[in-house]
């Protein structure tokens, strides 16, 4: 059963080395344990977890290889902000800020980046109170956050200096790009989910108003 988690994590992001695996592999167990108080995430995703959560979070790897520098808003349970940060255990100078404002979420946040030592830092924060707070990262993350028009109001002061975002979506995304286009001009690449989902991960780049 390991093997087959430790493979499919592997395609989905690439080289893993096995002592980061198990570091997930603890991410996961936490989790449940967590989700029984607070919720972390729906209980009908759970017998799916590495699937679901895990292993989406971790395809965004390879969309971004050498990036070191991630701002993930919106954490929630760890997904995918926490996952990537895991990932970047073993890279030297990597570092993930994650923004949370549910303080029961952040408290779970801090409690499993802690236990596995990722390179990452959890904001307490609603997202508008860390502008200037948080320098532009290379990568935005944000999953199951707001719909791509808010969302693209939320990431906007961070987008400079060549920051990407890259978004997951569900399978309505084209009427929220169809919407976006009102009020900004960005550009953007449609990456297919490479792990069975049936969204698509929105790279957006060179963001401006209208």
């Amino acid at each position: 059963m390991s093997s087959d988690k430790l493979s499919a994590l592997r395609a989905a992001a690439g080289p893993v080395s096995r002592e980061t695996f198990r570091h997930l592999l603890t991410f996961e167990e936490t989790f449940k344990r967590w989700n029984a108080r607070i919720n972390l995430a729906a209980p009908s995703t759970l017998p799916h977890l590495w699937e679901r959560h895990i292993l989406d979070s971790a395809q965004l790897l390879p969309l971004a290889p050498a990036a070191e520098r991630w701002l993930d808003l919106g954490s929630g349970g760890g997904f995918p902000g926490a996952v990537v940060a895991i990932l970047l255990i073993d890279r030297e100078k990597a570092h993930v800020d994650l923004v949370e404002s549910s303080h029961k979420k952040a408290a779970f946040l801090q409690n499993v980046l802690a236990s596995s030592a990722a390179p990452a830092t959890v904001h307490v924060k609603r997202i508008e109170a860390c502008y200037g707070r948080i320098a532009a990262p290379e990568v935005i993350t944000a999953r199951a956050l707001a719909p791509l028009p808010k969302l693209l109001k939320l990431i906007a002061p961070w987008m400079s200096g060549g920051t990407r975002a890259l978004l997951h979506k569900g399978r309505g995304y084209l009427r929220e790009v169809e919407e976006s286009g009102a009020a900004w001009r960005f550009d953007l690449l449609e990456h297919k989910d490479s792990v069975g989902g049936e969204g698509v991960i929105l790279e957006i780049s060179n963001l401006h108003r209208r």
